[in-house]
């Protein structure tokens, strides 16, 4: 159909109708400041809040972004929709006439409006048909179950206007169609009767079930639950999806615990109807119910609309099925979580049990004490990646190591992903500091052929670079030849002992360090077998304790000279300079690169000094590297 234009005066009247902080407040946490009220903005991503709303001037304006305008802009440039589509839905809301200006369209404008009007009105009328239907004789089984199973009070039955639809096929149908005289075809679009397939006339979708009245963020109900008291299945039996209800855009109690989210900066997600309801029965008034489905990004981003921290704590089962509920919840958020856009939580309570069945026996502090030490999303998926197993296996440390790998590789945050890298270091070391540095180089060395150096930030906050990226010195070519100059320089220590004082100088003299994380467990070996003070066959004393562990068994081809490597190696003051000049190198990339990227990363306007600090820095060690390759007098690979 062809969009009417809109009259003039209902657009002005419009205008003056809508409230531009009712309106952004739906989809932006506001604070009072002064006169107006401020918020983060929702046309970018900021973490300080620039958006401010003006009631007095019923404007808002983002000073980070610039984005203005009155409560018909901003929804037309929030949702990517029409002027006249959201013109005609203010209109709905403020119960506005539309008037057009062509005539002949005014009436097809009109029956598009008030179908929706008309289904929330029949779904309100069936609500207070079930509520009453419940307090009947025939209601009675329903009832006692809310009331003796479900531990709920009369105040909170009826903020939730619980109901029961009867046993009858067709008694809804009697109700809305016949008493009511609802049109048939209007019920049957509110997902509340359904033709039959043989013969005609209709039947009753929910027959014999308690009813939990679906609401959409402003009350109205739009859809129902229902739940059989008997062996009956589906257990729970939800409204088809019809033009008011969408399952993949709708949470179960919104209504109830937007001012709770916005209040505790924070939303509580539980599996069931019941979790919810039980939760707000309590006075845990942020809680809300996922409808059984993974959770969506439209969900979310419904959500953290009252949140400003952005703050979703997910409270399922800790059982096997309660675990697999949380991971498939978790669903199309997690690259969210990844990147840090919302900050998750994963909350199990530990008895087993859900949030209904904890609060019969616990208290509401004792499920808030709960939320609050509710572990961060990473460190669940940690603890499920980890648990039961035995990291002193050979097979379950190799599992482990590669789930942990794989979680970090999804990380795009680089403090989080360091601070995770150095949590997992400690995990996968069993709290023996001298492994922790080798396990944080492997898991650094895994990681990095899937994360790429970001360009700098530059101090506006936008990523730009004066150039190009630079490669890690640890891949590829340089990698190749750090490995051997590495493996080379151990083999000489492991096989010649009349060396090992020359190389212990060598390093120490140029405050050098094994950067391989398999070499540097090795060297750290050899030095505690050295501090010991005993004497001892090194190669078979090393042999031995690299039993303990199974993980570095690609070391063992050092203890072993093939008999070129036997002829080369008596070449060893002039392949001792070598090799240790290949560490420094790679020692002194690292730091230019790190001192150059800190460089760019400053201002020179607004922090001179260190501006430049960081370039005489970089150029230092660039000239420090220069010097690095005039005393390699020949190449590693020459001496293979």
């Amino acid at each position: 159909m062809q969009i009417p234009r809109l009259h003039p005066d209902t657009i002005e009247e419009i205008r003056n109708r809508a409230d531009i902080v009712d309106v952004v407040s739906e989809y932006v946490v506001l604070r009072k400041r002064g006169k107006d009220f401020v918020g983060l903005c929702p046309f970018h991503d900021e973490k300080s809040p620039s958006f401010t709303v003006s009631p007095g001037k019923q404007i808002y304006f983002c000073f980070g972004c610039q984005a203005a305008g009155n409560a018909i802009t901003f929804l037309k440039n929030l949702q990517k929709r029409s002027f006249t589509e959201v013109v005609v839905d203010l209109a709905r809301r403020y119960q506005i006439s539309v008037q057009t200006l062509e005539p002949e369209q005014r009436q097809e404008l009109q029956r598009q409006l008030s179908l929706r009007e008309q289904l929330y009105e029949v779904l309100a009328s069936c609500a207070q048909f079930y509520q009453h239907a419940l307090r009947q004789p025939q209601g009675h089984p329903a009832l006692e179950y809310l009331q003796s199973n479900r531990k709920l009070g009369e105040e909170t039955i009826q903020q939730f206007a619980l109901g029961y639809a009867p046993a009858g096929w067709e008694t809804v149908y009697r109700y809305l169609v016949e008493d009511k005289r609802y049109p048939v075809q209007l019920v049957e679009k509110a997902g509340l009767i359904k033709q039959r397939k043989e013969g005609s006339g209709y039947y009753d979708v929910f027959r014999s079930r308690l009813m939990i009245p679906i609401h959409d963020s402003m009350g109205r109900t739009i859809a129902f639950g229902g739940r059989t008291l008997t062996d009956e299945q589906p257990k729970y039996l939800n409204s088809p999806e019809t033009e008011l209800f969408n399952k993949g855009k709708t949470l179960f109690a919104l209504d109830k615990a937007k001012t709770g989210i916005s209040q505790q900066d924070q939303a509580v997600v539980v599996e069931g109807y019941f979790d919810a309801i039980a939760l707000h029965a309590v006075g845990i008034n942020n809680a809300i119910a996922s409808l059984g489905t993974a959770l969506s990004l439209d969900q979310v981003k419904l959500i953290l609309r009252y949140s400003e921290s952005k703050q979703l704590v997910l409270n399922f089962d800790a059982d096997k099925a309660g675990t697999n509920a949380a991971e498939r919840a978790i669903g199309e958020i997690a690259q969210l979580a990844y990147t840090g856009e919302v900050q998750l939580k994963i909350l199990n309570i530990p008895s087993g049990k859900d949030a209904d069945e904890y609060l019969h026996s616990h208290t509401p502090e004792d499920y808030r004490q709960l939320l609050v030490k509710a572990p961060l999303w990473l460190d669940w998926q940690i603890q499920q990646i980890t648990k039961n197993r035995d990291l002193k296996q050979a097979t379950d440390f190799q599992y482990v190591s590669q789930q942990i790998v794989k979680l970090l590789k999804n990380i795009n945050n680089i403090d989080t992903r360091d601070y995770y890298i150095d949590r997992c270091a400690e995990i996968l070391s069993f709290g023996d500091d001298r492994l922790k540095p080798l396990r944080v180089e492997n898991l650094l060395t895994q990681i990095a052929p899937a994360s790429s150096y970001s360009k700098p930030v530059s101090s506006k906050g936008n990523r730009e670079s004066k150039s190009k990226n630079y490669p890690d010195p640890l891949q590829n070519k340089d990698r190749s030849l750090l490995e051997l100059a590495e493996a080379l320089l151990l083999r000489i220590y492991l096989h010649c002992p009349e060396q090992r004082k020359a190389i212990t100088e060598a390093l120490d003299e140029r405050d050098l360090q094994f950067s391989l994380s398999h070499h540097r467990f090795l060297w750290q070996e050899i030095l505690g077998i050295s501090a010991s003070g005993s004497v001892v066959d090194l190669i078979p004393t090393l042999q031995d304790r690299l039993i303990e562990f199974p993980e570095e068994s690609g070391l063992s081809h050092l203890f072993y000279l093939s008999e070129k490597m036997q002829k080369e190696i008596l070449r060893t003051p002039q392949v001792i300079q070598v090799t240790t000049a290949c560490i420094e190198k790679a020692l002194r990339e690292r730091r230019y690169r790190h001192f150059r990227e800190l460089w760019e990363q400053t201002d020179p306007e607004t922090e001179p000094e260190l501006y430049q600090s960081y370039y005489q820095a970089f150029y230092a060690e660039k000239q420090w590297l220069q010097e690095l390759d005039k005393q390699r007098l020949f190449s590693i690979t020459d001496l293979l």
